[in-house]
């Protein structure tokens, strides 16, 4: 229905059925152009909750931003000489400038095969789905194994770009306890208390965004058995694969399995710090064929939507995986440890503040008190008035699903970890408050 806005003058019809005046067209529209649902059920918890915040940093201090887990943002992290130098040879064939197979050239997902191909659990071409980022991974993982009304089971704290993706699709998210007392290793009993007729999935991120811990390998046997038990296949997000301290090892899961299905999601974002080239990939691991033909054709159907990721890095791949010298993985390794000790024995011996030393991946979880900080109601507020008075912007764990933390990235230069944590520790000191002699009695 077309309604006018009578004006001053004559009134007339133009040839498009428009109600013209004396004075021009004057007509609201018949269109009716509205979002979809699933457009609309889209949700980035990080973003809402950021976006809601008042960040005003203190002028008289030099913002340091520990929230972006991207260890490109202050160019103390550069990507080795080799991987830059297979990305130009690649450019310079003029052989990767056209399409490719959606899943990706073939051999170039021989070539991620052969580099994660073990004999506990051999891997070839056909194994292997190349995504855009493991984002898009994850993503197409969590597409071809659930349906509208299914439920997964996502970590708490975890990534929140689980949940963003699952609820656009009708997928209910039932989030599992880990545990900060044991090194967020998961809670066991309440994940399988979970389980129902329902669960298509169980993601398990090793190691962890956010809490950068690294299950043992008696851990994942432990997780292993839960899947095995209840027939529920596993989304194994391993983006930051082999990004472990010393002394500690990274053991994939599919290893271990023999009977799990699992889909394990990766990329070269952060162990190759690179995380705007978008190179992801699905291995998909199935030894007793219980995804059959029909989880692979619907991966391969899923993959057509988007034609597949960049040619010219999947042209580089081979180099990069095979040529990258020791020396760099090791290189950033020993920094983001370092980085990690820093900011765990600063913020350790800061009243209020219990930080959770991590064992890789590039993040440090820190608890607070919030019973000793009556100035502010939640993580939020502690981290809103963090940056107006410190000008420093940690993530809240809210974003996360775990209120009373935040999240710090320690991928920063040092001596920019340094002076942040003589920030927060600044920060406390002003709004720690004791808690009271009467509170204490009443506590007894």
């Amino acid at each position: 229905m077309s309604f006018v806005v009578k004006m001053n003058g004559s009134q007339n019809n133009d040839i498009h059925g428009n109600f013209i005046s004396g004075n021009g067209v004057h007509h609201v529209s018949r269109w009716s152009v509205k979002p979809s649902e699933m457009s609309k059920k889209t949700l980035n918890p990080i973003r809402a909750i950021v976006d809601g915040m008042k960040l005003t940093p203190n002028p008289e201090k030099p913002m340091i931003a520990l929230s972006i887990g991207d260890p490109t943002v202050f160019g103390n992290l550069p990507t080795d000489d080799t991987v830059l130098q297979a990305m130009k040879e690649a450019i310079d064939s003029h052989k990767y400038n056209g399409y490719a197979p959606s899943v990706g050239y073939q051999k170039s997902r021989e070539v991620v095969a052969d580099f994660y191909s073990c004999p506990e659990a051999p891997l070839d071409g056909k194994d292997v789905i190349l995504t855009s980022g493991c984002s898009q991974a994850i993503e197409l993982a969590i597409s071809v194994l659930c349906n509208p009304g299914d439920n997964i089971l996502v970590p708490r704290p975890g990534f929140s770009l689980y949940k963003t993706l699952a609820v656009s699709m009708g997928i209910q998210v039932k989030h599992y306890n880990l545990l900060p007392e044991k090194s967020w290793e998961i809670d066991l009993q309440h994940l399988e208390s979970l389980i129902d007729d329902k669960t298509a999935c169980l993601i398990v991120n090793n190691p962890s965004n956010p809490c950068g811990s690294v299950f043992s390998r008696e851990h994942l046997h432990k997780i292993l058995s839960v899947a095995s038990r209840n027939c529920i296949p596993i989304l194994a997000d391993e983006i930051y694969g082999d990004m472990v301290f010393p002394g500690c090892d990274f053991q994939p899961l599919a290893p271990l399995s023999s009977d799990v299905p699992i889909l394990s999601c990766g990329g070269l974002a952060k162990r190759w710090l690179v995380p705007g080239w978008r190179m992801g990939w699905i291995l998909i691991h199935d030894r007793n064929d219980i995804f059959g033909t029909a989880i692979r054709e619907g991966l391969v159907k899923l993959s057509q939507r988007i034609l597949g990721p960049c040619t010219v890095v999947q042209g580089a791949l081979e180099s990069i995986l095979n040529d990258t010298p020791p020396e760099f993985y090791q290189g950033t390794i020993s920094f983001l440890k370092s980085n990690s000790e820093i900011c765990y024995s600063e913020l350790s011996t800061v009243p209020g503040l219990n930080p959770v030393m991590p064992s890789g991946a590039m993040y440090i979880m820190v608890g607070i008190e919030m019973e000793h900080f009556p100035d502010f109601q939640n993580d939020v507020e502690f981290t809103e008035r963090l940056v107006t008075e410190q000008s420093v912007f940690c993530l809240p764990a809210t974003a996360f699903e775990y209120p009373n933390f935040f999240r710090i990235v320690v991928t920063v230069p040092e001596e920019m970890m340094i002076e942040a944590c003589i920030r927060i520790r600044e920060f406390c000191a002003r709004h720690y408050r004791p808690r009271s002699q009467d509170s204490h009695e009443l506590d007894q």
